[in-house]
């Protein structure tokens, strides 16, 4: 068959046709545009994001779309409109919504439904769109503005970027419709992992941002932007038409901030305050410091971002004195040391560890668990030096809660400070993990900015300059008030919480020439916007307690997040239409594509997952070696027992899987007016949840066993009479362990035994809270209908 060319004139490409693109007269993806709305007064600002959907199929279409939010931003209400009806959403307990909204489609329905997956990642389906219809759905927020050396910061992402997802592939049905499998490591990963676009794909969504700035009677100094603005009457800003939805939007506002307590509420009564306290003129104490340097390498670090990072690396090690002792990790899938152990910050060791920095390239995959792992190690126990962990990533990994439980409370006893590269970096994570050391988190979206950022940094890496804070005055509601942390140069204090009544605040705390306070009058102000800000701040703190192992606070979470109509990862919102528009469910589903982030590149050998994991899901990486994390604050003697994490001393009672995590917070402790993770063998938060693999493998072997053996009774004794001494005590293991411990006097009666064991254990296994009390435990929320 002869095959002719055809003329070029009779084949043009589309008109900004991407490589694979489709197209149709209706469009070919479902969401058509994202306007966000923002009202800046002060050091608030209240946001709408209003999403625009259409189905340009012929059949009913049900739409789901990850999209991030900033990571502190309280999400306060959900709209859907659709052929001229506003439907309201109402925040229901997670699993509930799921119901409702699943119900509502059976049914023929609308319905759209608005979820948190992680503090900065949400997802919302919209269901039961017909063909050719258009449907809208409106998120209303409230968020802080960080502060920091004259300047206020508005940051709104635009794109989930790629993680990083450690760990084997589960059974069972995924939790999302993502491309990344759900992974023992990140159970969740298929809500988090949403398919990114080929590069040159047409602009498939319409964006329009908008910001009106009010400084709050203050002189408003400088408005500056990392995208392109045209700024209009008065002091509102506007995107330029054709921006992508690829980076973070970042809009930095110069003036100058000053103390104040704002209450929320009528005079002299009870309600939520907002104090701000500038830094004073004070020099920080200059104590020695034992610093580890952790450096991400990772394939998604390729490019500027791997440039920028080596030089705030360098930078870092500058910081630096000769009284000083330091460490350099850097780690992709493995981790990499420049020196063995700590040595001294001397001109020839900090000369070695900048040669060391200059020979790293991005590779592999981001293992974030081991190296923060390793750098505790490092830091060992209490001393006189003050002990410094900085991190240098753009922290896109997908397994936050494991990395907080394994290493969260451990980090916690450290000063922790965090420097995110990224034009779309994972801020929540890393604003996270900076929380928990009383440390700081710094944002570097470009390499225009990497010199301010990295003056700052210098400035705080070192001490702060008043630490031990603590509140006095006001009728404080017991366990309300956000993480104190510490004073640092240039940046405010910023601190939230409910009262009872009064009108001032004195704050107190210790600086280098001694004790410090300072006495705040209140202000009485009708702004709702500081509740909600209070709830989501409260609500994080509290989540993250419960990512480290407290389990028993879900119920609070739940009631927290309906009382006070703040969005978290335990509630949803749903809107659910009454008119019924179709015969049943929609006959179609769609996972909107995302754009690529900016400033990304493909690695040459990329990491068999996370990166650019929508290309091509591989086999997962190896399990991280396991390792014994024994608590910073004990002695060895109240370590976990090496059967625990596999060691010879469990033998076959072991169990194959990640470490336990360390013991980690007895009801969360208080500290300074804030929480503070408090280190003690004896977790009084669920502790079971620490070694219930254990016990189920236990349960399982006695199980199997062919018949009742007094000698296996007895050393099973032993080892549940162990696992009660990790836990700090538990009365039923510990009368079970002594019952099996004297199988083998006389008169032992092993099938009695063995039934007793396996009724305990399984009473142990299946209750959700201490003891095994309460019924059966629940299923992960995110997996809950």
């Amino acid at each position: 068959m002869k095959i002719t060319s055809l003329e070029p004139a009779r084949c043009l490409p589309v008109p900004d046709a991407g490589f694979g693109a489709l197209r149709t007269e209706r469009g070919n993806l479902p969401l058509e545009s994202v306007d966000v709305n923002a009202d800046l007064s002060g050091l608030i600002a209240g946001v709408e994001v209003t999403q625009g959907f259409r189905n340009p199929f012929d059949v009913t279409l049900e739409a789901t779309y990850v999209f991030p939010l900033p990571d502190r931003a309280a999400v306060t209400g959900f709209r859907m409109e659709a052929d001229d009806r506003v439907i309201e959403g109402v925040l229901k307990e997670r699993a509930q919504a799921r119901a409702d909204y699943d119900q509502a489609l059976r049914e023929g329905r609308r319905a759209a439904i608005a979820e948190e997956d992680r503090p900065d990642v949400f997802t919302i389906r919209v269901g039961n769109i017909l063909p050719g219809e258009r449907v809208s759905v409106r998120l209303t927020m409230s968020q802080p503005l960080p502060y920091e050396d004259g300047a206020a910061t508005f940051r709104f992402p635009l794109v989930v970027a790629p993680r990083y997802i450690p760990g084997s592939p589960v059974d069972g049905p995924s939790a999302g419709d993502g491309v990344a499998p759900d992974t023992d490591a990140v159970p969740d990963a298929s809500r988090i992992s949403p398919p990114v676009l080929l590069p040159g794909f047409p602009d498939p969504v319409r964006l329009s941002l908008s910001a009106t700035v009010d400084a709050a009677g203050l002189e408003l100094r400088e408005l500056a932007s990392s995208l392109h603005v045209v700024e209009e009457e008065g002091h509102t800003v506007r995107l330029r038409p054709g921006e992508r939805l690829d980076r973070d939007f970042i809009l930095r506002l110069s003036f100058d901030a000053s103390t104040s307590l704002q209450l929320d509420g009528p005079p002299g009564q009870g309600g939520t305050f907002a104090l701000t306290v500038v830094p004073p003129p004070l020099q920080s104490a200059r104590t020695p410091r034992d610093l580890v340097l952790v450096l991400d390498r990772s394939g998604s670090m390729g490019g500027w971002k791997m440039v920028a990072a080596r030089r705030a690396a360098a930078r870092i090690v500058d910081t630096l004195t000769a009284q000083d002792r330091f460490a350099v990790l850097t780690f992709d899938s493995v981790v990499e040391e420049a020196f063995e152990g700590l040595v001294e910050a001397s001109d020839r060791n900090r000369y070695r560890a900048v040669e060391h920095l200059a020979r790293v390239d991005a590779r592999g995959g981001t293992e974030l668990l081991e190296p923060l792992r390793r750098a505790v190690a490092l830091l060992g126990g209490r001393n006189e030096r003050e002990r410094v962990v900085v991190l240098v990533t753009d922290g896109q990994v997908g397994n936050e809660d494991q990395i907080l439980e394994q290493a969260g409370g451990a980090l916690s006893a450290m000063r922790v400070h965090t420097v995110g590269i990224d034009r779309a970096v994972n801020a929540g994570f890393l604003g996270r993990l900076a929380g928990l050391g009383a440390g700081r988190c710094e944002l570097v979206e470009s390499e225009d900015r990497l010199d301010a950022a990295m003056e700052q940094i210098h400035r705080r890496i070192g001490a702060p300059l008043v630490t031990d804070l603590s509140l006095k005055g006001l009728e404080l509601e017991p366990d309300t008030v956000t993480h104190l942390g510490s004073i640092f140069p240039g940046v405010p204090l910023r601190v939230y919480g409910r009262h009872r009544g009064g009108s001032s605040l004195t704050v107190r705390g210790l600086a280098a020439g001694g004790p410090w306070e300072e006495q705040v009058t209140g202000v009485t102000v009708d702004n709702p916007a500081i509740q909600a800000v209070w709830a989501r701040a409260h609500l994080r703190e509290l989540e993250d307690r419960y990512a480290m192992g407290e389990h028993d606070l879900e119920p609070r979470i739940v009631r927290t997040s309906l009382e006070y109509g703040v969005l978290c990862r335990f509630t949803a919102y749903v809107a659910v239409d009454t008119r019924q528009v179709a015969d049943g469910g929609p006959e179609h589903r769609v996972i909107q594509p995302v754009e690529p982030p900016s400033g990304w590149e493909m690695p040459q050998n990329p990491p068999r997952m996370g990166f650019m994991a929508q290309a091509a899901v591989m086999a997962a990486p190896p399990a991280a070696p396991r390792m014994r994390m024994p608590d910073p604050g004990l002695g060895p003697a109240d370590t976990a027992p090496d059967f625990l994490t596999g060691g010879p001393a469990g033998g076959g009672g072991g169990f194959a899987g990640p470490a336990p995590a360390a013991p980690s917070m007895p009801g969360g402790g208080r500290r300074a007016g804030g929480w503070a993770p408090k280190f003690a063998p004896r977790p009084a938060a669920h502790p079971l949840d620490s070694v219930r693999p254990q016990l189920v493998a236990e349960l399982d072997r006695l199980k199997a066993l062919p018949m009742a053996d007094l000698l296996y009774l007895a050393d099973l004794g032993s080892r549940l009479a162990a696992l009660a001494a990790y836990l700090g005590g538990n009365a039923e293991l510990e009368a079970l362990a002594r019952e099996l411990e004297a199988a083998e006097r006389p008169g032992g009666d092993a099938q009695t035994l063995h039934d007793r064991a396996v009724e305990v254990l399984t009473a142990l296994v299946g209750g959700s809270g201490p003891g095994g009390s309460g019924g059966p435990r629940r299923g992960p929320f995110w997996k809950r209908s």
